[in-house]
């Protein structure tokens, strides 16, 4: 009887887990990967910072796959998108005589409202590729992207153009990076929950229907137009909010470093090797990338760039040898040790 309530206990966990897209090998690396910060040398403030960024990178690749992995756009002004986040929140919380806008909002308040910005314009952003499919879609949202990055480095007097922002702080100076960790880190949670919720639901059966055929979709009785903007409006929601993540932690911003095309290919990178449509498969290689991308930026000083080769050599590799990325591998692993089990335990 114990033995009967214990299983049914524990499918009726697994089960849980699976609505929010955990199961307990993912539970139970993400709980590994809270507690590295108390773990030597994780606990070391330069590491700490590189796990920042592997966080970071690692929900813009959900917010990414969001959009590539199911409705099959490219949205290749992303990182157009987290800058504007970023610099509307810095621009909001700015106290500094050095531009226009002097209203000092608190940062926590100024992520979101960066966030709605960045929202709206994905909202409109999505009603120009309503007619567009494939490349056309995506080169449309390059173009936006160019755009904005156009607009952000002329404004020179709202935002300092090429000589760069400095917003306020999230935290109190002193704070250190653990904090900032878990911000990111819970933030990483929240977007990842939130679109795993949206895509086991009737709007993640319309995407994929969309990504696959939208001629077939429309004649099933889809409405494309419907679900492409609200796709995109999520999605670019997202990427604002981690942008505010991204300005108040690092307090530099330049639309170079954060709005250009190459930023959104290191995401777009990411989110392919780690298995386009998982959603999961970016943050499980988000982490170790960062690391090696480091590891080579600090004892490979004068091969600069070589990150964006090292990105492009296996998406190729990943692209004809294994499409499914690092999602698409676990499927496959997960299916042969079931096979491989099936006959031993109906023996």
């Amino acid at each position: 009887m114990n033995d009967t309530s214990n299983s049914n206990t524990w499918q009726r966990g697994v089960a849980l887990l699976a609505k929010i897209g955990f199961n307990p090998l993912g539970l139970i690396l993400f709980i590994v990967i809270a507690l590295l910060p108390y773990i030597p040398p994780f606990d070391q403030e330069h590491i700490l910072r590189w796990m920042i960024m592997g966080a970071f990178l690692a929900a813009q690749s959900v917010a990414f796959d969001f959009t590539a992995g199911f409705i099959n756009v490219v949205n290749f002004g992303f990182a157009a998108l987290v800058g504007l986040g970023a610099y509307t929140t810095g621009m909001l919380t700015n106290t500094r005589p050095s531009i226009i806008m002097q209203y000092g909002l608190s940062p926590w308040i100024g992520i979101w409202v960066g966030a709605i910005v960045a929202g709206l314009i994905g909202l409109l952003l999505g009603m120009l590729t309503l007619r567009l499919r494939g490349i056309f879609a995506a080169v449309m949202a390059w173009f936006v992207g160019i755009a904005l990055m156009g607009v952000v480095n002329n404004m020179v007097e709202w935002t300092r153009g090429p000589l760069g922002m400095a917003p306020v702080s999230l935290l109190e100076r002193g704070a250190g990076n653990r904090p900032y960790f878990y911000i990111i880190l819970g933030m990483m949670l929240v977007v990842y929950i939130t679109l795993k919720l949206i895509t086991n639901s009737n709007y993640g059966l319309a995407f994929r229907a969309i990504g696959q055929n939208i001629d077939a979709a429309r004649a099933s009785g889809i409405n494309p137009t419907k679900y492409r903007v609200f796709n995109f409006a999520v999605s670019a929601f997202f990427a604002g909010w981690l942008g505010g993540f991204y300005a108040h932690y690092f307090g530099s911003l330049t639309p170079m470093t954060l709005m250009h095309t190459s930023k959104t290919v290191e995401v777009l990178a990411i989110a392919y090797i780690g298995g386009r449509g998982s959603l999961w498969g970016g943050i499980a290689v988000a982490f170790p990338f960062v690391f090696f991308i480091e590891f080579l930026r600090s004892n490979l000083t004068q091969l600069p760039g070589l990150h964006l080769v090292i990105y492009g050599v296996l998406m190729v590799l990943v692209m004809i040898y294994y499409p499914g990325g690092l999602a698409g591998l676990y499927t496959w692993l997960v299916a042969k040790i079931r096979v491989w089990r099936a006959p031993k335990e109906s023996a």
